[in-house]
C-alpha cells in the first residue's frame, strides 16, 4: 500500500515529536538519580583525599560517612578572608565555573575533616588541564598547612595506561607526607619529576612513565590552585 507524501510527512513529524517527548520524560525522571550519583561521587572523592575508603560503602551510607568526617566547610577569597559558611552552597561550587568569575568574586572551599585518630585535616579542591582535557582532585594537609595527608586525582580523557593512571594509588600515595613549603617558609608546591624524585626530596614525587604531560598538568594544577589559597594559609599559620 502506497502512502502520499503528505501522509509520510505528517507521520514523520508525529514520530519525531513522540520520541522527543519520550526522551524528555526519561531524562527528567533520571535527573534526580544522576544528581545523587554525582553528589555521592564528590563526597567519595573528598573523603579519599584524607584516606577514608568508601569503595565498599553502600551509596546510601556514603552521605552519613561524609558527615561523620567532614565537620566544617568555609569559603575563602583570594585575600584569605572567610566569605561563606553555608556548607551546601560551598559543596555545590565547581571550580571550573568559579575560575570564570572575576578574581575578586571567586569563592574557594576549604573542608575540615576530623579523622579517626583525632587528627584534623584541611582539604582543598583542585582543577586543571591534562593532555587531552580537564583534570581535577583534592589535596589535604595537616594542621601545619604544609604536610600532605593525602590526595585524590581524576580526569576526563587522559590516555589509558599512561596519563589516565593519575587516579591510581601508585601515583597518589607518594604525595603523603610531602610538604609544600621549604625550611624558610617559601612556597614550593609539589614537583612531579620525570625519571623519579630523589628519596630525600620533601617536595618531589615520581611522574608517570609515558605520561609526562599529564603529570606536569597535575603539577601545574596543584601549584596554581594552592597559590590561590596562599593568603588564607598564611593567615591560618599565624593564628
Amino acid at each position: 500500500m502506497e502512502h502520499s507524501n503528505k501522509y509520510i510527512f505528517i507521520y514523520s513529524i508525529v514520530m519525531v515529536v513522540v520520541i522527543a517527548v519520550s526522551l524528555t520524560v526519561v531524562a527528567v525522571q533520571l535527573k534526580p538519580a544522576q544528581e545523587d550519583n554525582i553528589r555521592i561521587e564528590k563526597m567519595q572523592n573528598i573523603l579519599a583525599s584524607v584516606n577514608v575508603p568508601t569503595a565498599e560503602v553502600p551509596k546510601k551510607q556514603v552521605i552519613d560517612v561524609y558527615h561523620k568526617y567532614i565537620t566544617n566547610v568555609v569559603g575563602v577569597n583570594l585575600n584569605g578572608d572567610v566569605v561563606e559558611k553555608d556548607a551546601e552552597k560551598l559543596f555545590a561550587i565547581e571550580l571550573a565555573n568559579e575560575f570564570k568569575k572575576p578574581a575578586a568574586q571567586q569563592v574557594l572551599p576549604v573542608y575540615t575533616a576530623t579523622l579517626d585518630n583525632g587528627d584534623t585535616a584541611f582539604i582543598m579542591p583542585l582543577r586543571g588541564k591534562g593532555l587531552w582535557g580537564p583534570v581535577w582532585g583534592y589535596i589535604s594537609f595537616r594542621t601545619d598547612y604544609n604536610t600532605v595527608v593525602g590526595t585524590m586525582f581524576d580526569h576526563k580523557g587522559e590516555t589509558p595506561g599512561l596519563g589516565a593512571e593519575i587516579n591510581q594509588p601508585f601515583f597518589m600515595d607518594p604525595f603523603k607526607g610531602k610538604t609544600i613549603f621549604d625550611q624558610d617558609g617559601k612556597f614550593t608546591s609539589i614537583q612531579i619529576m620525570k625519571g623519579g624524585a630523589p628519596d630525600d626530596n620533601p617536595h618531589g614525587v615520581d611522574a608517570i612513565s609515558g605520561g609526562t604531560i599529564t603529570s606536569k598538568g597535575v603539577e601545574k594544577m596543584i601549584f596554581d590552585n594552592l597559590s590561590n589559597y596562599q593568603a588564607y594559609i598564611n593567615k591560618q599559620k599565624k593564628q
